[in-house]
């Protein structure tokens, strides 16, 4: 009987739950605004104009499918223990963000606040985390440099003796540290900004840009290029991860981004042994264990400009030395999924964003390893900025021109793996 009743709701259509992402329809002639790249950041910018805004005359193109590219190709970690005031600052507006976001979408994302643990195994490195510690702090920002016999403590099944090739000396520990799903957050801000009015169209690639030539020789964009025809548009905005530089040329801009793979694999499940999230610089790698059991590894990006996701043994055979040497008991541990996403990175190591020299284009680009955390206040800064066409405060500091006045944001220490 109870196997009937289910039968009879799956037929039903009263039964069926809502769609949480929208059939494909067709392109309008025009848009307000038109957001090239459907991840996280482009679904947040549309979910925010909506939302906060009343801006729903917007179009969403992806190539792909929804979180198809780097939003589900990352390893879902949040954190804001950055090294500049400008870097600290953003993220941790992200990190307040994420807190709420499940409330917002009615969507359980699987948020983990487990703390972020940064290990130092040199002098140099010490005095770094004692750096990051101090700015984390003057921001309010729950921090604390721990050493040896209090890591040992947290994490008890870490590797910390002296007889090894790189011995630990302490570690920064960033108490706000969290996880969360990647995929649900693209599902939930796409979800969000459907039902707001806002159209997302999947396998929809972006093949140029219509320009309009001022009489002072500045350009202005007026429309959008795509596979399905072209479309008028009064504002666009490229949130692209990887593909950054590529779509900008489009448009004439030469942005100072260098793209690189960056790979990453997570193991066969096993009984719960690490909470926090480790880093090391020193070995190039960093781990998480999730909630079903799987340790997620990753590393340092390529060592070299690649347009690829794809996955290779010498990455591999990188990320297991170092873990070995900190969790040598991972030795007969298989891993089950090796996988790979691109890494659009600034001389810097800061993002772009903001308006660019070509009107009412606007730029949401140079993320490196970084763009997930980022996804709630990038979706909340552009939507401002796209409404007001004034920069928030938030991001000024992240504009394009600072390579031309060399106002600089080196936030290369902060990395959780140096690249």
């Amino acid at each position: 009987m109870v196997s009937l009743a289910l039968l009879r709701q799956a037929f039903s259509k009263e039964g069926r739950p809502p769609r949480a992402l929208p059939t494909p329809s067709e392109l309008k002639p025009s848009y307000d605004v038109v957001i090239v790249g459907g991840g996280g950041h482009g679904l947040a910018t549309a979910y925010y104009l909506a939302r906060d805004w009343g801006i729903t005359n917007v179009a969403v193109l992806e190539k792909g499918y929804i979180g198809g590219g780097n939003t589900g190709r990352n390893t879902m970690v949040i954190r804001s223990n950055y090294l500049t005031p400008s870097g600290v600052k953003f993220y941790d507006a992200s990190v307040q963000l994420y807190r709420d976001l499940s409330n917002d979408f009615d969507m359980n994302l699987m948020l983990s606040q487990r703390s972020q643990i940064t290990l130092a195994h040199t002098d140099a490195q010490m005095r770094t985390m004692r750096w990051r510690n101090e700015v984390s702090r003057h921001f309010d920002i729950a921090s604390d440099l721990v050493d040896r016999d209090e890591l040992q403590r947290i994490v008890p099944y870490m590797n910390l003796r002296d007889d090894v090739r790189f011995p630990v000396q302490g570690a920064l520990v960033h108490h706000p540290g969290s996880i969360a799903r990647h995929d649900a957050v693209a599902w939930g801000y796409g979800s969000g900004a459907w039902k707001r009015g806002v159209e997302i169209h999947q396998n929809t690639t972006v093949t140029g840009f219509e320009l309009a030539r001022g009489a002072g020789g500045e350009s202005t964009v007026t429309g959008v290029h795509t596979n399905r025809g072209t479309i008028k548009a009064g504002q666009v905005i490229q949130c692209v991860a990887g593909m950054s530089g590529e779509i900008a040329r489009m448009v004439g801009l030469k942005l100072p981004i260098k793209t690189f793979p960056l790979q990453a694999g997570v193991t066969q499940p096993l009984k719960p042994f690490l909470d926090p999230l480790i880093s090391s610089t020193q070995h190039h790698v960093y781990l998480s264990q999730t909630s079903r059991g799987e340790v997620v590894i990753g590393g340092g990006s390529d060592p070299y400009p690649l347009y690829s996701t794809r996955s290779t043994l010498e990455m591999k055979e990188a990320w297991m030395v170092g873990t070995l040497e900190l969790f040598p008991f991972l030795a007969n541990v298989k891993i089950l999924r090796q996988w790979a996403g691109m890494t659009d990175m600034t001389p810097d190591y800061s993002p772009v964003m903001g308006m660019s020299p070509v009107q009412n284009y606007y730029l949401d680009a140079g993320w490196g390893t970084w763009g997930f955390k980022a996804t709630p206040i990038c979706g909340k800064t552009n939507a401002e900025l796209i409404a007001t066409r004034k920069t928030p405060e938030l991001i000024k500091a992240f504009s394009l021109e600072r390579f031309d006045t060399f106002e600089l944001l080196d936030d290369k220490a902060a990395t959780a793996a140096s690249h």
